[in-house]
């Protein structure tokens, strides 16, 4: 059985940017992406300066849910098909896992989504129309430019793996976070 662990850090928004924000960088990888996975509100392009967004708070709490995996989890060889519908498992979790960040949320900070946004099974991004959820959909971290991958390995201590050849890896790693404090 899967056991999910919940990390958390806080750190000056200031030096965040300063160190793992290129959105330049970042969001071509966004916009790559969606063109293989479809569209979505929370992943680039803007109608905004996201460097706006980071400038107008002080903290950023990064909080991370790493999901390790069985030894018979682990040991399992699963077909291409399985392997997917097991990971859209996980990756639909990501809404139950994003209700706590939601709990941290006050008219002083904004939550950051863990990845790209699934509330909708389909976003309405990819049919020119507006966002069906606005008051539930956030940003992420990745979206806004953050290197997520540096900053789990710098922070946690952990690297981001993904699953092959039919394999789990032996973890998964979802961020999202806080931003708080607010200029």
């Amino acid at each position: 059985m899967s056991e999910i662990t919940k990390l958390t850090a806080d750190v000056e928004v200031g030096q965040y940017y300063e160190k793992y924000v290129d959105f330049d960088r970042i969001s071509k990888l966004c916009i790559e992406e969606q063109e293989i996975l479809g569209y979505n509100w929370n992943y680039p392009p803007f109608d905004f300066d996201v460097e706006d967004v980071w400038n107008s708070y002080n903290k950023l709490k990064i909080i991370a849910f790493k999901i390790d995996f069985s030894e018979e989890e682990l040991a399992h060889t699963f077909e291409e098909k399985e392997l997917e519908f097991i990971l859209k498992r996980f990756e639909r979790m990501k809404v139950k896992l994003m209700n706590e960040i939601y709990m941290l949320e006050s008219e002083d900070s904004l939550g950051l989504f863990l990845g790209k946004c699934n509330l909708c099974m389909r976003c309405t991004r990819e049919f020119n129309m507006p966002c069906k959820m606005p008051f539930k959909m956030r940003y992420s971290i990745e979206s806004l430019g953050g290197d997520v991958d540096r900053t789990v390995e710098d922070v946690f201590g952990f690297k981001i793996q993904y699953a092959k050849d039919g394999k789990l890896p032996e973890y998964l790693i979802f961020v999202g976070g806080l931003l708080y404090n607010k200029k």
